[in-house]
């Protein structure tokens, strides 16, 4: 199944959005997966709510993010590149919010 995903550049690590599944719910119960790219892990076994996700010391403590969204990516491991459709500097989890919003996801 297709997904938006959203690369978190300066932590590395991507949030995968399905296209179908998350109809009428309010960004902060989106069912999500992520993907921590510098160790190598995600979360355990199904998915998660964003604002879970969100709330994770690795994300909520480093305010401001480098954001890219992207629907596809080249390469593995270290010659990965996604390649961006658009690129935000957000400061908050509420900006992050937004920028859903506008990308009407």
């Amino acid at each position: 199944m297709p997904s938006f995903k959203f690369h978190f550049k300066e932590i590395n690590w991507v949030i995968y959005l399905p296209s179908h599944g998350n109809e009428k719910r309010v960004y902060e119960k989106y069912g999500i997966t992520y993907r921590d790219r510098k160790k190598g892990t995600g979360q355990p076994g199904r998915s998660i709510g964003l604002k879970e996700v969100l709330s994770k010391s690795t994300i909520k403590k480093k305010w401001p993010h480098s954001v890219g969204f992207f629907l596809s990516s080249k390469g593995k491991g270290e010659s990965w590149k996604p390649d961006y459709l658009r690129n935000r500097k957000l400061r908050t989890e509420k900006a992050f919010y937004k920028f859903l919003k506008e990308l009407s996801l």
